[in-house]
């Protein structure tokens, strides 16, 4: 089976990540997987529309553990490996298509930094949104640290990076972080609506407003993107994150200084 499965609808292109056995972890494979459905997607000129979904019980629960792992005993591969999920991620926002993101169940540190690279996200009742990696020893730094402040203002973003907490849908939708919410019931139904509002509408103009309303709400995102990296692989070889992610694989609560 393949880790992102097409789903053509009329010119509404669905992605489905389908590495459910693993809730929809993000390891290389998976991450390079949907670099190249979004790339394709932005190239065929009979897609006007991209949807985002995770197959089984949440959309994602971020990065797998063994890739963070893999960072703790080799941190110097981390700007590799952080450079594959950035290309993948950019792909959402540099096409000129909007980009839903469908969420149900959870979605979670680097699936909310995708998320957020995308132009929409419809979410489910029941489901929950957050970014941990703070109580990891580590930044959200996929895009993550460099995109929120633009949609949930700088005090939001502190709040929620710096806790690592998860939040319910109705307050992300308060503070701008999630477009819409339905019912658990009803979020294919909410999804396509959105997606009718915005086939009524002509695509070049779409495309364009979608560039120009980036641009404007993050001038500065390359080189914010640049500073996350850097203050990430401080993260990677500090005691911090070595405590974190033993902690983490022994299922406990980290033991951080001070604590």
């Amino acid at each position: 089976m393949p880790l992102v499965e097409i789903e053509d609808r009329g010119a509404v292109r669905h992605l489905i990540l389908n590495r459910s056995e693993k809730r929809n972890a993000m390891h290389g494979e998976l991450v390079l997987a949907i670099g190249s459905a979004l790339k394709d997607a932005a190239n065929e000129v009979d897609v006007r529309v991209v949807v985002l979904r995770g197959a089984g019980a949440m959309f994602s629960s971020g990065m797998d553990f063994g890739a963070l792992g893999a960072v703790a005993q080799t941190p110097e591969h981390l700007r590799a490996f952080r450079h594959e999920c950035i290309s993948a991620w950019n792909l959402a926002e540099e096409m000129t298509k909007p980009v839903i993101v469908q969420i149900h169940g959870g979605c979670i540190g680097g699936a909310v930094e995708l998320a957020i690279a995308a132009d929409f996200r419809v979410m489910a009742a029941d489901a929950v949104i957050g970014m941990p990696e703070t109580r990891v020893g580590l930044i959200p730094d996929v895009g993550g640290s460099s995109r929120l402040p633009a949609l949930v203002g700088l005090g939001r973003a502190k709040e929620l990076i710096m806790t690592g907490k998860l939040i319910g849908a109705d307050e992300a939708e308060r503070i701008g972080l999630v477009t819409r919410v339905a019912p658990a019931d009803g979020l294919d139904d909410a999804t396509q609506a959105l997606v009718d509002e915005l086939l009524a509408c002509a695509p070049i103009a779409v495309g364009l407003a979608k560039r120009v309303l980036d641009s404007v709400a993050k001038p500065t995102l390359a080189a914010s993107l640049e500073l996350e990296v850097a203050a990430q692989q401080l993260c990677a070889q500090s005691e911090d994150f070595a405590e974190g992610a033993k902690a983490l694989a022994e299922k406990r609560l980290p033991a951080f200084r001070g604590r």
